[in-house]
């Protein structure tokens, strides 16, 4: 194996590699933006949807994707599996690199246009129907659109250019979501009874972050990797650049989009904001300059402020923003390649677009492309979609999407806190020895520790309740030790008094509950004055505005201290 075969294999399988980690990325982005009773779902629909598409890919999407030049589909050798002659593949898309590690490098890409759905039709699919749609889709939609453009078929006959795939995996993904979530219908809630949207905001805005930044870095293999070969340096680097610098550039117009039109930077709309970018340049990366991808990435971050709302005024619910970022941002992307392409940058690029003096023809192409792409696949995948309504169906009861996925679907959580493993009690302290056997758990106590108690007749219990902001905690706590209030119980809570609460968005739909984080302490005395400790706290509180908090202040009838026994002033007291 010569020098050049080792290099080019080597970046094939670094960029795969980086694709494969977008599944992350995408786990992330999805589970974030949704609720946290669905997690569970979300994250076995990221793992299942990869092994799924994986397996469809290899027993036929492979060889209907590349066997052969039928115009509209793959004919030849189809089978993989088994023991097949795969020397016809020898110069399939490339010589130097060997045939799995091509196969492998196109099989994440075909995970990652099943993996868009994912996100469109999240919190009401079911399981076993987004199973069978994807495998459908990998093995069957997919490669056929794929053939068309990366395979021999008529598009590429035609002349229509798509580097790293907007057409080919960002708009078939974009509209198999749109089909399913069509068909699926909208959340419950999401629309009130004059059809305005509602927002449901995700329960993880720092996990979809995470997501983003792993899809951002899984693009430099996408894109750069796309090449299929290092032997022209920089041309990758080019790619690189192009990437980035549209990216980048849509971070900034989706973030100042939001700001003029919501009235505030949302976060949910600067995260589909980058990606809308990275994905508009992903078909034109290796034809444009890196000016011209700055303005790619600028335009595409202004489109998908605008797409989301566009899609809710449609009713048309996607949690994640899926068609918005995908489906639109790739037939924008597509179009891009006839607009922005320019002969020369790369040894790529062949072809110059209508803003570089190539005239209408290429743009044309894309158009056809575009329309194309979009009818087969809408289409298709509709109709796969309709045929598992009306057999397993698609979407599950109304109990159980009230109740969460992760229940009804899985019987599990994702954030179990109220819900101990294991019983706790006074189990032996670990021991280096190997102990002879597990211990068994504590028996209950028969009768509480014996105490001479003599009850204070007379003796009054008040309880405090005090709701405050969060930082003004240590002065409280300062403030009831130095009276001798030791025993506090401390909650965070949500709420609002005189100022209302504070308007809040989630990509760009304000959210009804506009609720304040408070913090609630509770105490209960009975030897310290009552009047001693409300005049502490509202010295420990006080600064003149509006949400210092208030103090409420209860008769207690008992008080029982569960280990001894002891009530009322007695049980209060801290003392063995």
């Amino acid at each position: 194996m010569d020098t050049a075969m080792i290099i080019d294999t080597l970046w094939v399988l670094l960029a795969a590699i980086l694709v494969f980690f977008m599944n992350l990325g995408f786990a992330s982005v999805e589970a974030g933006f949704a609720r946290a009773k669905n997690t569970v779902n979300i994250l076995s629909k990221n793992f299942i949807v990869f092994a799924v598409s994986s397996l469809g890919f290899m027993l036929l999407g492979w060889g209907l994707m590349f066997g052969g030049d039928n115009p509209f589909v793959g004919t030849q050798h189809l089978l993989v599996l088994g023991g097949q002659d795969l020397s016809f593949y020898d110069d399939t898309l490339t010589s130097s690199v060997p045939f799995w590690g091509k196969f492998f490098f196109q099989l994440v890409f075909c995970g990652t246009a099943a993996t868009i759905v994912s996100g469109a039709v999240a919190e009401r699919i079911k399981y076993i129907s987004f199973i069978i749609f994807s495998f459908v889709l990998t093995l069957l939609i997919y490669p056929v659109v794929g053939h068309w453009i990366w395979g021999g078929g008529w598009l590429a006959d035609l002349g229509f250019m798509d580097f790293a795939g907007d057409a080919a995996v960002h708009s078939v993904g974009g509209w198999a979501a749109l089909a399913g979530a069509m068909l699926l219908g909208p959340r419950i809630g999401k629309y009130d009874k004059e059809g305005k949207p509602q927002a449901i905001p995700g329960h993880n805005m720092s996990l979809a972050v995470i997501g983003l930044f792993v899809l951002w870095l899984g693009w430099f293999g996408f894109n750069p990797g796309s090449t299929m070969s290092f032997q022209h340096p920089a041309d990758v680097m080019h790619i690189l650049v192009t990437t980035n610098s549209a990216a980048i550039a849509a971070v900034l117009t989706s973030t100042i989009t939001s700001w003029i039109v919501i009235g505030k930077p949302d976060l949910g709309m600067t995260i589909n904001g980058c990606l809308a970018g990275l994905v508009a340049v992903t078909g034109s990366c290796a034809y444009v300059s890196i000016e011209s991808s700055l303005i790619i990435g600028a335009l595409a971050g202004v489109l998908v402020v605008f797409a989301v709302g566009f899609f809710d005024k449609l009713h048309i619910d996607d949690p994640v923003g899926a068609t918005a970022v995908h489906l639109c941002c790739g037939v924008f992307g597509t179009l891009c390649v006839g607009i922005f392409s320019q002969e020369g940058v790369t040894t790529l690029a062949t072809r110059s677009g209508l803003l570089f003096g190539g005239g209408f023809g290429l743009l044309g192409v894309q158009l056809l492309g575009v329309a194309a792409v979009g009818a087969f696949t809408f289409v298709t995948s509709g109709l796969v979609w309709l045929i598992l309504k009306h057999t397993v169906g698609i979407r599950v009861s109304t109990n159980e999407e009230l109740a969460g996925l992760d229940i009804g679907e899985h019987g599990n959580i994702a954030y179990p806190d109220f819900a101990p493993a294991i019983p706790t009690g006074d189990f032996p302290a670990p021991d280096a020895s190997p102990a002879p056997e597990a211990p068994a758990a504590p028996a209950a106590a028969e009768a509480a520790v014996p105490v001479e108690h003599r009850p204070r007749s007379g003796a009054v219990m008040t309880k405090v309740s005090i709701v405050t902001r969060q930082d003004r905690f240590i002065p409280l706590q300062n403030a009831l030790e130095a009276l001798g209030v030791t025993g506090l119980t401390v909650t965070n809570v949500f709420g609002y008094g005189q100022q209302k609460g504070h308007e809040a968005y989630f990509r760009g739909v304000p959210m009804e509950a506009r609720l304040l984080p408070k913090l609630k302490v509770e105490v209960v005395v009975s030897k310290v004055p009552v009047e001693d400790v409300v005049q502490a706290v509202r010295k420990a509180l006080y600064t003149g505005r509006i949400g210092d908090g208030k103090i409420f202040i209860y008769d207690v009838e008992n008080v029982v201290k569960i280990r001894t026994g002891e009530e009322g002033y007695d049980a209060l007291q801290d003392a063995e």
